[in-house]
């Protein structure tokens, strides 16, 4: 589909959809949205930033506006479950947005929060629900819920409900919704647990599946900067002042390390912020809106937290420490590379964590090039800028030789392919790229 016209949604949502400036949908769009007009059960595999909340908010919008229905007290039609707060906030302001001129009604739930304003919220009965599983079912016990009259139900980001040890709340949840609905379930993978939820869930699912984690990582420069744990922080605070990185986010493993971070950059005279799940709903809405806003250029975060940030601009990707589960590194450096802008990503790797890169490197298919950087102490009163100006180096050097896609395919941690790629030569390393070089934008991507 060329247009959001031809899929038949109703006229009041294309007029939201155009006010929003968006006129082209995006490949998950295009065969998502008939499927879901129609009422069938859809399993999507698709990553962040490639528009999947509008893939099923547009339909279901349409359906739920199509067949309107008086609302009972405490009680729900749509439901859209939801792995983290902010994701969860980030869909329902996106319902709201496209449903802006229908007589529906969106809440939003999660915990963090008082529970009271939620229960008088949901008294009257809602439209659509948007939860995290776990307040969710505070509401349910509370006699505050009921969701016997759901009609459509949304797992969103279902690997990572599942990563997070949220199984058996969604199997309590599903068996108090009606047999007769429509599910849809998203996933960034499909790995053998999710198959098996979606054969237990969904009625003859129609598949969906865009932008392969393996070629997500095509849009992005991505550099690798050895170096040992005790020295990551002098490197962080390094790579930083350069005045290339606008806008940054950094990834750690753990909330007592974003944390660890945040102080040590701000010892350093660079401001930072951490947002992660020992932050109160209020703090973390407050540093996303920062970040968001420009207030604060580097925002330090945990994968966790990270989930469903969606940040205009964000010119670089710093994992300060590379996660053990590859599909999560494809999850971090998608976060600057939105709607088919470029981005760059630069890793901070020391021994413990090779393992770890040749993981990565064999999910991508790419070998990430090896990055030089002279290190310096950070002090508070001392902060020269890297030897070879690394803020004055456009992205496409990290590009290696021949490829558009920011490294050679990877042949194995131990091919001929892999050892080419980590063998840098002092005037190769000078070139170290961790700007943003200038590209054309082909316009956003409604989601």
């Amino acid at each position: 589909m060329s247009s959001f016209s031809h899929f038949g949604l109703a006229p009041l949502i294309l007029q939201a959809v155009a006010a929003e400036g968006y006129t082209v949908p995006t490949p998950i769009q295009s065969q998502a949205i008939p499927q879901v007009i129609r009422g069938r059960d859809l399993c999507g595999i698709a990553q962040t930033g490639t528009g999947k909340t509008a893939a099923f908010a547009l339909p279901m919008l349409h359906r739920l506006s199509s067949a309107p229905a008086r609302r009972s007290a405490g009680t729900c039609r749509a439901l859209v479950l939801s792995p983290t707060r902010e994701l969860a906030s980030q869909i329902a302001e996106s319902f709201r947005a496209y449903g802006r001129e229908l007589p529906l009604s969106t809440a939003v739930v999660f915990g963090g929060v008082p529970i009271g304003a939620q229960q008088r919220r949901l008294a009257s009965g809602v439209d659509i629900l948007v939860a995290t599983p776990g307040r969710l079912l505070d509401l349910i016990d509370r006699k505050s819920l009921s969701l016997s009259r759901v009609e459509i139900l949304v797992l969103d980001e279902a690997d990572r409900m599942l990563d997070l040890g949220f199984i058996h709340a969604l199997r309590r949840i599903v068996k108090l919704l009606p047999r007769q609905r429509q599910t849809l379930l998203f996933s960034a993978t499909m790995p053998r647990a999710i198959a098996s939820l979606a054969e237990e869930y969904l009625k003859d699912p129609i598949e969906v599946a865009v932008t392969p984690a393996a070629t997500t990582v095509e849009l992005v420069d991505q550099g690798v900067l050895f170096v040992s744990s005790d020295r990551k922080r002098d490197a962080l605070a390094t790579l930083l002042r350069g005045p290339a990185f606008e806008r940054v986010l950094v990834f750690t493993r753990t909330k007592h390390g974003a944390d660890r971070v945040v102080r040590h950059l701000s010892a350093a005279g660079i401001e930072a912020i951490a947002i992660h799940g020992n932050k109160s709903q209020p703090q973390r809405e407050r540093a996303l809106a920062g970040f968001r806003a420009g207030g604060s250029r580097v925002l330090v975060a945990t994968d966790i937290a990270a989930r469903g940030i969606d940040v205009e601009g964000v010119s670089h990707v710093i994992n300060f420490e590379l996660p053990n589960v590859p599909e999560d590194y494809v999850h971090r450096i998608g976060r600057t590379a939105r709607a088919g802008a470029a981005g760059v990503a630069i890793s901070l790797c020391s021994d413990e964590e090779r393992g770890y890169l040749r993981d990565i490197e064999k999910l991508t298919r790419l070998a990430v090039r090896q990055l030089h950087v002279e290190l310096v102490p950070t002090k508070p009163d001392r902060f020269p800028l890297p030897r070879d100006g690394i803020e004055n180096a456009p992205a496409r050097d990290l590009r290696a030789s021949g490829s558009k896609t920011g490294g050679r395919r990877y042949q194995g941690s131990s091919g001929r392919g892999a050892h080419r790629a980590r063998r840098t030569t002092p005037s190769s390393a000078a070139a170290s790229p961790v700007r943003r070089s200038a590209r054309a934008r082909s316009g956003p991507a409604l989601g």
